[in-house]
């Protein structure tokens, strides 16, 4: 017998029909003398329907605290709904909120982050026999009040409750089955890989790659919990996700993602003494806004200018920000640009292989455009461009590097030590 965290999306429940084939598919391991523990989110589109049934009543920013309120319904009905169907199918079961499953947060509402877990009542119910329900993305203060853990918040919910339990395996199922070495949507010869590190699923997670949530795959390295990204709608071997795996023979990169989440914030003329970028950068921090690439231009003339991105969707709450501070930071202006992709190279294998990232820029050259901005680590290269050939670069880096399936791979050269 082994201890199972099943995790289901949306898109896995997003009708009876589907919420039918998930509780078959849990029915079917619990009998296999399995103890599961599942965590389940909003069905299909619940939550954006959420949010813009709010458009519809105020144009006004909603309180964050009742957002909260609203949004954590929708994994309540999951929840219900899913424990229900199972035990029509003559297997005990029982659902739980976040707070009734003991997740606690801190104190921050929309983007909480896990502060403590108290699973008492879990092992309860799992020594009844029961399959036990916890609805994803949601959780508890120390003082009664509930909060929200973010879009792709159930993730987070599994690993962390798959740590606390210390279960066997955390199964993250999806639409997908398993991986892939860049969008299948969008590149036909995708591979699916067998097995990632945590790092490189981690730097693909953080880098768009949207099958799992950045913090889920942080808490299954902290925590080394074994982790499986499979589909639920077929039984396919998944990926697993651990801390060392095999390179495939000449692989370098292992996967290529891209974010649309981007703008880009340029504050010119800034005055060149101590002190400056931290205040901009603690005055963003303090308004809870994450910024990405920052780069900086030689000093001319006793000022400089520097640029950084963040989420799109804070664009203009960072150039409030900024404008804000003109009375303690001396710049001759700030502006906004969209209409951007960050696109990213991942691989353990680059750190010991030159050549990675000049055939990154070679390959976006090749295609006639300019790069804006460049990040890297020892197993990442980002590079910012315009989003109006994305599909494009995609193909391009995949072939590139010798990702299209049955392709010879990318062996490296002598330009860089990326």
């Amino acid at each position: 017998m082994s201890l199972i965290v099943m995790k289901f999306g949306g898109s896995s429940v997003g009708d009876a029909e589907r919420m039918k084939r998930v509780a078959g598919r849990i029915v079917e391991r619990q009998r296999e003398g399995h103890q599961c523990v599942v965590v389940v989110s909003a069905m299909g589109d619940t939550t954006d329907d959420l949010i813009d049934l709010t458009k519809q009543i105020s144009s006004s920013t909603p309180p964050a605290r009742e957002m909260d309120m609203l949004l954590s319904t929708g994994e309540q009905v999951s929840v219900a709904l899913l424990s229900i169907t199972i035990q029509s199918m003559g297997q005990p079961a029982i659902s739980y909120t976040g707070w009734q499953a003991g997740m606690y947060t801190e104190p921050v509402h929309g983007k909480a982050r896990i502060s403590d877990i108290q699973p008492e009542r879990i092992f309860k119910a799992l020594e009844q026999g029961n399959v036990v329900i916890v609805a994803g993305f949601q959780g508890m203060t120390q003082e009664g009040e509930i909060t929200t853990l973010g879009r792709g918040g159930s993730d987070t919910t599994a690993v962390a409750l798959a740590a606390a339990i210390k279960a066997d395996v955390c199964e993250i199922f999806t639409d997908v089955d398993g991986i892939y070495s860049t969008d299948p949507r969008v590149v036909k010869c995708a591979r699916k890989l067998p097995e990632i590190t945590y790092d490189e699923m981690l730097e693909l997670a953080n880098l768009g790659a949207a099958v799992l949530h950045p913090r889920a795959v942080e808490y299954a390295k902290n925590y080394n919990v074994p982790l499986v990204v499979r589909s639920s709608f077929n039984h396919n071997e998944g990926t697993q996700v651990k801390e060392e795996a095999a390179m495939e023979q000449g692989i370098v990169v292992r996967g290529i993602a891209s974010d649309k989440n981007v703008a880009r914030i340029s504050i010119l003329g800034v005055e060149d003494k101590p002190g400056q970028l931290a205040k901009v950068f603690t005055a963003l921090a303090k308004e809870q806004i994450d910024v990405d690439i920052i780069v900086q231009s030689g000093v001319l003339n006793g000022v400089a200018d520097f640029s950084f991105t963040v989420a799109l969707s804070d664009k203009d709450k960072a150039v409030k920000v900024i404008e804000d501070i003109r009375s303690t930071v001396n710049f001759h202006e700030v502006s906004s640009q969209e209409n951007l992709v960050k696109v990213s190279i991942v691989g353990a294998g680059m750190v010991s292989t030159p050549g990675v990232a000049a055939k990154m820029f070679e390959v976006i050259s090749d295609l006639g455009l300019s790069i804006n901005m460049v990040s890297t680590s020892e197993i990442k290269t980002s590079c910012v461009i315009d989003n109006s050939r994305l599909p494009e670069v995609i193909q391009a880096l995949h072939t590139a590097y010798g990702l299209d399936t049955e392709q010879q791979a990318f062996v490296g050269g002598p330009s860089d030590r990326r």
